[in-house]
């Protein structure tokens, strides 16, 4: 056939629209090759189209729209950094109306003065300059949701190379890792700091301490003893570890030994960790594996486990034992336990040595030693010129109080006081008087069985747990350090959901102080809660972010 020919056939063929009943594949349409041989599978054409759909990245689109609107400028995303409460560094908002947030109220104590609370700004969108060192940044927060939640990507951006970029997050994180008059406590699956526990403990003294002094001075050369003996252990080929145990019938000075025993560690660079409780929304094995990659992390330190026997069960036993076995390295670990309930411990956690090496009973006072506590309270009351209390009066309340724990010693003087306070006019008891009266109330109240030896409440006032921060308040400073107006700034989503039970030790307030969940990049460390975040900002005079 002629060109000319087939020229006009095809011409001819353009004139007529084809038509057909049979549906088009689109895959074919657009993809296949006319001269490749049809697909055989029946899977090929909507597994293709499945792959081919677009999918949600804003975090990497958000690289990418950066990086052509800063084209000199390097780009670095990052995540979990408290960059924007960072103190070496100045930080405000690039336009502030520009900042997409939402407002939260915190109330803060009355006590305070005139100040009824703080306003944080939950970041949804912001761009932020910040000076450090000496170099500029600015930083984008972006949050978005997610499956089950939301997402925070934040871009920390640098008219240069990304060496200051990531020297500044460095040395942001290492701080924001360090403790700062803070304590760790594990609770409900997280790690969280807590500055109202530091204080609290900060209040224990070895002098308020009423023991025997030989059995003191056993116990503070058992805990400073082991700390000193690395050398000693590795020559002797024996892993650096040492369990202790305190037992006995409550309010007899286990928990304000421990207080002391932390204090003390923390000065000398040995950091205490306290667990609260292995719930957690993980399991309690689980739980009890962070528990002791902290500590080993933290090492050498005290980790301290209250209540042993409601912390170790049947369930998690098992696994307990393995840790504290230490399948894995436990070098420089000092674990403490305490229980009231001795009889209670599986004999595989009490009665082998090298798990708990030491035990140390604090039982009722015996007469020497409530005669100690008299002392006690003589010495503090010396300077009280109202107060006549002679040493015949402390043989004679040492002898009436027999049975008692140091609780009901401490209930009978400090109700005796409060009682004297608050007399009226015609009112003619005096200390002495009201003392005997109060022992001798107590000790119609006391229930001789150890299930219940613990001091009632007295009716004219709250008595506090004897561990654990009396009121988070205690993170703000006096009303003169508001003056300065600044704005807290909050990124994480996980912060203002709350969801976890406070993390301080007995004694805190249950007033919605919540804790929030973890980090999604970085779910093996727990968030404060933000309360204690903006109270801590708050004496600092700085923006935050978490």
């Amino acid at each position: 056939m002629s060109s000319l020919s087939r020229r006009s056939l095809q011409e001819l063929e353009d004139a007529f629209i084809k038509v057909s009943f049979e549906p088009e594949s689109p895959t074919a349409s657009k993809h296949a090759d006319a001269s490749a041989p049809p697909v055989q599978d029946p899977l090929y054409e909507p597994w293709f189209e499945r792959g081919s759909g677009k999918f949600v990245d804003p975090a990497g689109f958000g690289s990418v729209a950066l990086r052509k609107i800063y084209p000199n400028h390097t780009i670095t995303p990052f995540q979990n950094v408290n960059l924007l409460g960072f103190p070496h560094a100045l930080v405000e908002p690039a336009s502030p109306p520009d900042v997409i947030s939402s407002l939260m109220f915190f109330p803060l104590a009355r006590r305070l003065g005139d100040m009824t609370g703080i306003l944080v700004d939950s970041v949804r969108f912001g761009l932020f300059k910040i000076a450090w060192d000496k170099y500029d940044y600015l930083l984008y927060v972006a949050r978005y949701p997610v499956t089950y939640g939301e997402m925070v990507v934040q871009y920390l951006l640098h008219e240069g190379p990304a060496e200051p970029s990531r020297t500044l997050l460095m040395a942001c994180g290492t701080w924001d890792n360090a403790l700062h008059e803070e304590i760790y406590v594990f609770n409900q699956g997280f790690w969280n700091k807590d500055h109202g526990l530091w204080l609290e403990v900060q209040k224990a003294n070895w002098k308020d301490v009423i023991l025997k002094e030989e059995f003191k001075t056993n116990l503070k050369k058992d805990v400073n003893g082991f700390f000193a003996s690395e050398d000693l252990y590795r020559s002797l080929a024996i892993p650096w570890k040492r369990g202790l145990i305190m037992y006995g019938p409550p309010g007899n000075g286990k928990t304000i030994s421990m207080k002391a025993i932390m204090k003390e560690s923390d000065a000398k660079g040995y950091v205490p960790l306290y667990v609260r409780s292995f719930q957690s929304w993980m399991g309690e094995e689980a739980a009890m594996a962070m528990c002791f990659a902290k500590a080993r992390q933290m090492s050498p330190c005290v980790l301290v486990l209250e209540d042993l026997d409601s912390l170790i069960n049947d369930r998690n036993r098992s696994f307990f034992l393995n840790e504290l076995d230490g399948l894995e390295d436990n070098d420089g670990l000092l674990i403490i336990g305490s229980t009231n309930h001795f009889d209670k411990l599986d004999p595989a956690l009490s009665g082998r040595p090298s798990r708990f090496d030491r035990k140390y009973l604090f039982d009722d006072p015996d007469e020497e030693e409530r005669a100690l506590y008299c002392k006690y309270w003589q010495n503090k009351l010396k300077s009280n010129h109202a107060i006549e209390f002679p040493d015949a009066l402390v043989d004679e309340i040492a002898v009436a109080t027999e049975k008692f724990s140091f609780a009901y010693l401490k209930e009978a003087f400090v109700s005796t006081l409060v009682l004297l306070a608050g007399r009226e006019k015609d009112d003619t008891r005096d200390f002495k008087t009201l003392l005997k009266h109060q022992v001798k109330s107590l000790k119609d109240q006391l229930d001789k069985s150890p299930e219940n030896a613990t001091p009632p409440r007295s009716p004219w006032r709250t008595q506090a747990s004897s561990f654990g921060p009396r009121e988070r308040d205690q993170l703000l400073p006096s009303q003169p350090r508001f003056s300065q107006g600044r704005r807290f700034w909050n990124a994480n989503p996980s912060d203002l959901r709350g969801g976890g039970a406070s993390s301080a030790m007995p004694g805190a307030l249950p007033d919605g102080m919540q804790h929030g969940q973890p980090n999604e990049q970085n779910p093996m460390e727990g968030r404060r809660d933000v309360r204690s975040m903006a109270m801590a900002a708050a004496a600092l005079g700085r923006s935050f972010i978490v």
